[in-house]
């Protein structure tokens, strides 16, 4: 593997009182797409949210290129080069597409000529938001709303995109959409960590992938190594 982007090593963190990870291990290489797939409850979203610093972390190390995050707030990640698309989308709903995607920029630096590009880039990856541009997020279908989640996450020029339940709810043609755009993300240049309930999608979209039960990292490997491995058939894949 190439030189890790993300590396997390003994990550502990929960809730007030309750833990819910345990001493996890992870890592994202520069240019790959990771998926981290588990059934409910497994702490998925606890890790999402304290690698990008919406919850702090109890102990352990986060390194994001040669910025340490370990307990580092979301405006710091961000500035970093780490954006966060959250489970749910949670889109300014009153506001319109548009201005969803400019909120996606605000700690940018480098001027408004580069964010109108990258708003017209993200026109061209997701062409129905250009259509619906003035339209309220919150009057959008499902699959464009994650859309629009997505490419407001772009819109603040990160090197890692995190994407917490990638096809909740969504219909499997927009799945396939969706997965398809991140497939085009990917090959001009971006990182992505993705979780996904749904692990045959998880293991078709990513090179490696992570599995966690209970808090804490139970396999992980090359994709296709995890599709043939009995024990993640049987769990997730339907048995053998």
């Amino acid at each position: 593997m190439t030189q890790a982007l993300l590396r997390v090593q003994g990550l502990t963190g929960g809730y007030g009182d309750v833990q819910v990870l345990w001493g996890l291990d992870l890592e994202v290489a520069r240019g790959e797409i990771v998926c981290l797939v588990g059934s409910n409850g497994a702490g998925k979203t606890t890790l999402m949210r304290t690698l990008s610093g919406l919850i702090p972390a109890r102990a352990g190390h986060i390194q994001f290129g040669d910025v340490d995050l370990s307990y580092a707030n979301p405006e710091r990640a961000l500035r970093a080069g780490l954006a966060h698309v959250p489970e749910g989308r949670r889109l300014f709903s009153a506001m319109s597409v548009r201005d969803n995607l400019l909120m996606g920029a605000y700690l940018r630096e480098d001027g408004v000529g580069a964010i109108n590009a990258d708003l017209e880039r993200m026109y061209v990856h997701f062409p129905i938001l250009k259509q619906r541009h003035h339209q309220a997020a919150g009057t959008l279908s499902g699959g464009e709303q994650q859309m629009c989640a997505i490419a407001r996450g772009l819109m603040g020029a990160p090197r890692l995109l995190l994407i917490d339940e990638l096809s909740l709810g969504l219909a499997p043609a927009i799945i396939e959409q969706l997965c398809d755009t991140l497939r085009g993300l990917h090959r001009e240049g971006l990182s992505l960590l993705v979780v996904e309930q749904d692990v045959a999608t998880a293991l078709e979209l990513a090179s490696r992938a992570y599995v966690m039960d209970t808090g804490r990292i139970t396999r992980h490997g090359q994709s296709d190594t995890l599709r043939h491995d009995p024990a993640i058939r049987e769990a997730y894949l339907g048995a053998l």
